[in-house]
């Protein structure tokens, strides 16, 4: 049995002092795939020595996050070009738009996600969305770049049954972490009305752990309480969860 997390910082500082444990802690668990998102160029370095370190585990996107969109965004925008330049990426991501914080780089925000976007039609690769307080904003963005060759994940998927319906029809596969298993996801409650074959698996750790460890530092052998909670939504066996979302996994990153 293979999970996969679709979505997980494993080179972000919570994990310092236990990182070769808990990703072992992970493996044991049977979440072997992990798909590494960035944020900013501050994270570059990590992410490279945690490929090298994880080969056979660790698989690297290429992007600008949202609310690290700021002043110097355009500079940032450059070194996520040289770097797909480089070297072979798995998606571009995380990449969307972000107005829970602070609304005031909207337009820089919505620029490099379109930027982003049309990198990843010329490099043919899938997108990874993150979308808070936003989705009228996403939306608007997709509809515009909408294209055979756009695709990707919606990572942390929290709209309505309607949004999700766009989202699939944008070619996007619905990213589901810890979210589903709260008392007040929502998402729990029309999640059996979306078929399997849209739904790939996520952690996001060091963020949003699954219940029963909502509160504190997520990681990626949590990635198994949030399939057991699609078993129960979907009335299957946790082993057709990891064999389906990991399927849809290979069929947006290739491998």
């Amino acid at each position: 049995m293979i999970f996969t997390d679709t979505h997980t910082h494993l080179y972000s500082e919570e994990f310092e002092q236990d990182r070769t444990e808990m990703i072992q802690r992970a493996i044991d668990a049977g979440v072997s795939r992990f798909f590494i998102p960035a944020i900013d160029s501050s994270c570059t370095a990590s992410m490279y020595a945690l490929e090298q370190q994880h080969p056979e585990h660790v698989f690297l996107m290429m992007g600008l996050h949202p609310t690290y969109v700021k002043e110097n965004y355009l500079e940032e925008l450059k070194h996520v070009e040289e770097e797909l330049a480089k070297r072979k990426f798995y998606a571009i991501g995380e990449i969307g738009i972000d107005l829970f914080w602070d609304k005031t780089f909207l337009k820089e925000q919505q620029a490099a996600f379109r930027t982003q976007i049309q990198w990843a039609k010329k490099y043919k690769l899938p997108i990874v969305i993150h979308c808070r307080d936003a989705f009228d904003e996403v939306f608007e963005v997709l509809e515009q770049e909408k294209s055979d060759d756009l695709f990707g994940i919606f990572h942390c998927f929290t709209g309505t049954y309607e949004q999700a319906l766009q989202a699939i029809s944008y070619n996007m596969k619905l990213g589901i972490g810890g979210v589903v298993t709260f008392k007040n996801g929502k998402i729990d409650q029309f999640l059996n009305q979306i078929d399997l074959k849209h739904i790939v698996l996520e952690t996001d750790s060091p963020y949003l752990a699954p219940i029963p460890f909502r509160g504190k530092r997520n990681e990626s052998s949590y990635l198994v309480n949030v399939a057991t909670k699609l078993s129960q939504i979907y009335d299957c066996t946790i082993e057709e969860i990891a064999a389906i979302t990991t399927q849809n996994s290979k069929t947006i990153f290739g491998i």
